[in-house]
């Protein structure tokens, strides 16, 4: 017996230690962790649990035959982050440079089909150099194998992509699936074709930073929802990540001890509005001061700065926040931010979180490089996430609300739960000098401004919308957090139900 005990650690032995120490130390010299030192700052002290340590490829082409590592390039296994399960992958790039191989693919797919079949969040470590050439289309087949296991769990349970290493080929199609990517800075890129293949296609000179890396990722293209100075920062940030989330989407919203107060007023929020109507003010202020201790994780941050999203907590309980950011382009509606708002509101709803919206919004942007764009269809795909969402929807119109942009910004009309204002919204078809102008063109400027002041007066207001309950009330400033709270509480049990449909069309 003793003879098998020395054996089976000494394989266990061999297969931690992935590629050999040569490889470990250029890692490390590349700034990176090893597959196994990221799981150990992810997860829990001693909770991982490691499945198919011992797995290896079965390929004989091209001078395989002699060249197997038990693991074959990727360790999965479960564990727990604040003592809640979570299935994990993480890609090893000591081994075969973390390539995708048949019993690769199988691995992962093992961990998927767990993660969906137990109903926990699974999280991906990818640092690898896409399919393993020698295999050919069996790698393929493993890509496709996946990639129907990330639809089939899309919306059942949160799938969480972290890119530490490159990220290319086949291999950028998983994270795209998933509900979240985040990226480590300097050290991590994804692109479809690398450097070599565009310079040979379209002759473009370009570095694996400026085609894929974090920076592009996170203000430019949108394909990743934040970035982070390090291996152990976006680890670490993945840990607060999950405890916002629920296991899956029949799963009670995570909740913990809140210290804070609801009943206590902020009377620094009387005072957030400028006097002067065209002057920005930061909205996250007002989040932090909502949200439980000033916790709010901000998801795509450095993207479409005119809107805010991320998770924060009212009385200990999870909440998604969607916010005007008048600080950038006025907080006016594009292109951009509603692709990025339709996104995180649709994953809100998925995971039966409820939505607190403040709303600051002037409008859409005009101009041709918007409607060129496509204005009309990415505007279309937030007012659709709004509108089909059945969770308990709470909004605060804190200042304008003009013309399409309050209809879509969750107003009661698309099924809105508890809509409050501020006495300083302004909640109109659109600012009151640009409707005078239309609506007395032609005449003189003395009589134009007489009946801007006029328009300002009637609409510049929320009480119009109050006389016809589109707004539920107007509330002080200093008492956002008490009416929130209570509304989040009063909604807790709400029962919605869409019309049966085998699923949606949202305008893609």
């Amino acid at each position: 017996m003793k003879d098998v005990l020395h054996e089976l650690e000494d394989r266990r032995s061999i297969a931690r230690l992935g590629g050999g120490e040569r490889r470990i130390t250029a890692q490390h010299e590349r700034g990176k962790l090893t597959a196994r030192e990221r799981l150990e700052v992810l997860l829990d002290e001693g909770s991982f649990e490691e499945f198919d340590m011992f797995a290896q490829h079965r390929c004989t082409d091209f001078g395989m035959a002699g060249k197997t590592i038990p693991g074959d390039g990727v360790v999965t296994g479960w564990g727990t982050i604040n003592g809640r399960t979570v299935y994990v992958f993480a890609k090893d790039f000591t081994v075969f440079g973390g390539s995708l191989s048949e019993a690769h693919a199988q691995k992962m797919i093992k961990i998927q089909d767990m993660a969906l079949r137990n109903r926990a969040p699974i999280i991906g470590l990818f640092d690898a150099g896409g399919a393993r050439i020698q295999e050919g289309v069996a790698a393929l087949g493993g890509y496709g194998e996946v990639f129907q296991r990330n639809v089939d769990a899309s919306g059942v349970i949160p799938q969480i992509s972290l890119i530490m290493g490159p990220c290319a080929g086949g291999d950028v199609y998983s994270p795209a699936m998933t509900d979240f990517i985040f990226m480590a800075r300097d050290t991590s890129y994804m692109y479809v074709t690398g450097p070599d293949v565009v310079k040979t296609v379209t002759n473009e000179t370009v570095t694996h930073e400026e085609l894929g890396g974090a920076s592009v990722h996170t203000t430019k293209s949108s394909i990743a929802d934040g970035a982070f100075d390090n291996d152990v920062e976006a680890l670490l940030e993945m840990r607060r990540l999950i405890d916002f989330l629920p296991a899956s989407n029949t799963a009670e919203l995570p909740e913990i001890d809140c210290y804070q107060s609801v009943d206590a007023s902020d009377m620094s929020l009387d005072t957030l509005i400028p006097d002067n109507p065209n002057k920005p003010y930061d909205i996250k202020e007002l989040i932090r001061k909502t949200c439980d201790e000033g916790d709010f994780f901000e998801i795509q941050p450095s993207f479409a700065g005119n809107i805010v999203t991320g998770f924060g907590r009212v009385e200990g309980r999870t909440v998604g926040v969607v916010a005007n950011q008048p600080m950038v382009l006025a907080g006016v509606l594009d292109s951009d931010c509603s692709r990025k708002a339709a996104r995180f509101v649709r994953f809100c709803d998925c995971f039966s979180i409820p939505i607190v919206t403040f709303v600051d919004v002037p409008g859409f942007l005009p101009g041709t490089a918007q409607e060129y764009g496509g204005l009309i269809k990415h505007g279309a795909k937030l007012l659709f996430a709004y509108a089909e969402a059945t969770v308990p929807k709470v909004t605060v119109i804190t200042r304008k609300a003009y013309g399409g942009a309050y209809v879509v910004m969750a107003s009661k009309h698309l099924r809105g739960d508890i809509n409050y204002a501020w006495p300083s919204a302004e909640i109109a078809v659109m600012g009151a000098k640009g409707a005078a102008e239309i609506l007395y063109r032609g005449q003189d400027q003395e009589t134009i401004e007489a009946h801007t002041k006029e328009y300002e007066a009637r609409f510049a207001n929320p009480f119009v919308a109050g006389e016809r309950g589109y707004v539920d009330e107007v509330i002080y400033p200093h008492s956002t957090r008490r009416r929130v709270a209570r509304a989040l509480r009063l909604l807790r049990d709400k029962e919605l139900d869409n019309p049966w449909k085998k699923h949606d069309n949202i305008p893609l």
